[in-house]
């Protein structure tokens, strides 16, 4: 990639690898780093919208900008006033545009093999239940037995971590328990 369109501080900026700029204060330490918004990839056959792309940037030092002075004056009056302004920035380094993994990290990933849905899916559980929205599985759960909304809450709790989901499926577990 050759720039990068980034946001920091509410403004844009087009930027390429190793390169220094002056944007508004970042609430980072010197010398940490951070990933700022990417709006904007470009340069290896046109230009991507929605990139995919990680740009990292390094916090060089604090600096403050240029002194800005302000004179007020109306003539026959003797009226004057000075004021001044200095912002406070931040100067920052783009360390890298993009993925700099090496080649073997990345066959490594793309040679693991997919686990099957025969081994994440708990036995007893509803169908279609991976599409099931929060509010459709509070609808549903009246309907379903006890071994599917145990199936489903173990689902929930491995992969989904959805807490809407799961006090859901606790409720409905907890009224099954005491019809019973």
């Amino acid at each position: 990639m050759t720039y990068a369109i980034i946001k920091v501080g509410g403004k844009q900026y087009r930027v390429r690898e190793g390169q220094r700029l002056l944007v508004d204060r970042v609430a980072e330490d010197d010398g940490a780093t951070f990933a700022p918004t990417v709006l904007l990839v470009g340069g290896d056959g046109g230009p991507l919208l929605e990139p995919d792309v990680k740009v990292t940037a390094r916090v060089v030092g604090a600096v403050k900008g240029p002194k800005i002075r302000i004179g007020k004056y109306k003539k026959r009056t003797g009226y004057r006033r000075h004021t001044g302004f200095r912002a406070s920035l931040t100067q920052i380094e783009i360390e890298s545009i993009g993925d700099k993994r090496r080649p073997a990290q990345k066959a490594k990933e793309q040679d693991a093999p997919a686990p099957s849905e025969e081994q994440e899916r708990p036995k007893g559980m509803p169908s279609g239940y991976e599409e099931l929205t929060v509010a459709d599985i509070r609808k549903a759960v009246s309907a379903w037995n006890r071994p599917m909304l145990e199936a489903a809450l173990a689902y929930e709790q491995q992969h989904g971590k959805r807490k809407g989901a799961l006090t859901a499926l606790e409720a409905a577990l907890a009224q099954k328990e005491g019809d019973s």
